[in-house]
């Protein structure tokens, strides 16, 4: 078993700020399994709700929750959301010696919900898939070929971590799209998922796409907001620095997780995936889901001049900090990055790649392989 300290941290942190916390991500990120290593060695009881016998414990949910001490987790909360109304009671009331952890993956229904019935008494932990922090520098080709999802990267063998891959894809499309309420095809979802995936590290097009699915730019853009809910795309918003310069106003679109870009790709081995024309496309989107899973800065996003400069990552981490992501074993320093670093006013910027040495270039753009992107954490 990986162990997560980071996200175990993030728990403490938020069980102790708040009598409700909400840990959300996609299915089989390892939510419960974070949840009972949080909850070892500690009173506590546990609710899966997708379990009948445990829907019928919780008929009389204020009462029997109301009941209990310690650490309370409830599992897929997005299938009974009455509890939400329950937990606003429980918590309310003087002495409540309970600490609720609610799972969920299903995340604009438990953030709708959370922000209708439960502010101010809940606090967010978002999980992903596992990062090179948590599964070693050195493994950063598994992970970018399988993905993070843990039963994907832990598979046995490539064609082992493919099947779960399709598996988890077809679950996803024909049982959690339901869930969420919405009403759409499984066939007409993976056929936007696909070419999504051909548009991995792109602008958003909405015209584009909607003639060639033959639907309304209202109903992709429908569609892209399912998944990036679902936590299955992210949405990088563009940054305004100068309103002088005609600049990108769309956001970049990408699959947050390489295994499954790589699975509606049809891309099995390494060797398909080096020969393949979206190799770069689906380096830059690792590397950007990596750094931000393990800086996690507040503020993010990508920046770019129409037919001129532009910068793949633009964040906050008390100060400004850009990213340039290079699929080449001898990036060159731009005029575009020299661009960034004076408008963006940058504290430094790095040109991430997949080599093996780290060097400076000039006082305030270094190149940096993406094995070293967890030491990064040390200069904040």
């Amino acid at each position: 078993m990986i162990k997560r300290p980071d996200y175990l941290e993030l728990l403490k942190t938020a069980v102790h700020h708040s009598p409700i916390t909400a840990l959300l991500g996609p299915r089989q990120t390892g939510k419960t399994t974070l949840a009972h290593m949080f909850a070892d060695n500690k009173p506590a009881t546990f609710f899966d709700l997708e379990s009948i016998p445990d829907q019928r414990r919780l008929q009389n949910p204020e009462l029997v929750l109301g009941n209990l001490e310690g650490i309370v987790i409830l599992d897929e909360i997005q299938l009974m959301p009455e509890l939400f109304g329950t937990l606003r009671v429980l918590v309310d009331r003087p002495g409540q010696k309970a600490r609720f952890i609610i799972l969920g993956s299903a995340s604009p229904e438990i953030i709708r919900n959370a922000s209708e019935t439960l502010a101010g008494r809940i606090e967010f932990v978002d999980l992903n898939g596992f990062d090179l922090a948590e599964v070693g520098s050195s493994n950063w080709e598994s992970l970018w070929m399988r993905g993070g999802f843990p039963r994907s990267f832990l598979a046995e063998n490539e064609a082992d971590s493919l099947t779960w891959r399709e598996g988890f894809i077809r679950t996803f499309l024909e049982q959690d799209i339901p869930q969420l309420g919405i009403q759409i095809p499984a066939t007409a979802m993976r056929r936007f998922w696909t070419m999504l995936a051909h548009y991995h590290a792109q602008t958003w097009n909405a015209s584009e796409l909607s003639r060639a699915m033959g639907l309304s730019d209202k109903t992709v853009r429908g569609y892209l907001d399912v998944l990036t809910g679902a936590f299955m795309v992210r949405q990088l918003q563009p940054w305004y620095e100068n309103m002088n310069k005609r600049q990108v106003r769309s956001p970049k679109v990408y699959l947050r997780d390489s295994g499954l870009l790589h699975s509606l790709l049809n891309i099995g081995d390494m060797n398909t995936l080096l020969g393949h024309p979206k190799v770069g496309a689906s380096w830059e989107g690792y590397v950007i889901e990596q750094v931000l899973q393990i800086l996690r800065p507040k503020e993010a996003y990508f920046w770019g001049i129409h037919n001129s400069a532009e910068l793949d990552l633009f964040f906050y981490k008390g100060k400004r900090y850009g990213m340039e992501v290079k699929f080449s074993e001898a990036p060159e320093i731009t005029r575009s990055m020299q661009t960034a670093l004076h408008d963006l006013d940058l504290s430094h910027l790095w040109v991430v790649y997949p080599g093996a040495n780290a060097y400076q270039v000039e006082k305030k753009i270094s190149v940096l392989p993406l094995q070293k992107v967890p030491e990064l954490i040390r200069q904040f």
